[in-house]
């Protein structure tokens, strides 16, 4: 089944050392359904992946407004993760989606920002294996499957695991704020 979102704008939350195809794939399935992507980070011109992937940054996290947006995309990558769990600003950035019921895809690492911010107490998802305990640790239900969604909250483990992310995130997208989402 194809949504359509157009209308939408799709926060995409990262810094240098993303998983090129994490931001890359999930980038072009909400696109290709009619919504508008931004980049938001903690960076100030561009940032680069982990396999030379390189793209501009639309809009500093310092003013950015999860008001502004429909959705939150948390792509991977070892560096990317632990950087932005690190940066207050993006850790309040992805928070304000959950308080305020929005949809948020993440995937592979991205989990560890979403742990700093204490969302996934309570919430089934899965992540990059290493990530398994650190998530039952924040009070996750940690499960390994290729997608995992809980209230509007996409989660998966590794590019593998793309077309099965990014189909359900532009659904949970189409949807648009769920009751069960929450800080």
């Amino acid at each position: 089944m194809t949504y359509d979102i157009t209308g939408k704008t799709v926060a995409f939350l990262l810094t240098d050392g993303y998983e090129d195809s994490e931001l890359t794939a999930p980038w072009s399935a909400v696109t290709e359904a009619g919504a508008t992507a931004v980049l938001v980070s903690p960076a100030e011109k561009s940032i680069a992946g982990k396999k030379g992937h390189t793209q501009s940054v639309d809009q500093a996290v310092s003013a950015a407004n999860a008001n502004d947006f429909h959705a939150l995309v948390l792509p991977g990558g070892v560096v990317n993760a632990d950087h932005l769990r690190m940066d207050e600003t993006s850790v309040a950035f992805a928070k304000a989606f959950f308080e305020a019921g929005k949809p948020v895809g993440v995937i592979c690492h991205g989990a560890w920002t979403l742990i700093e911010a204490d969302v996934v107490r309570g919430r089934e998802l899965t992540s990059y294996p290493s990530l398994k305990t650190d998530l039952r640790n924040a009070g996750a239900n940690w499960v390994d499957e290729e997608v995992v969604t809980d209230q509007g909250l996409v989660s998966s483990r590794t590019p593998d695991d793309l077309p099965a992310f990014c189909a359900k995130l532009v659904e949970e997208i189409s949807e648009g704020e769920h009751a069960g989402q929450h800080a």
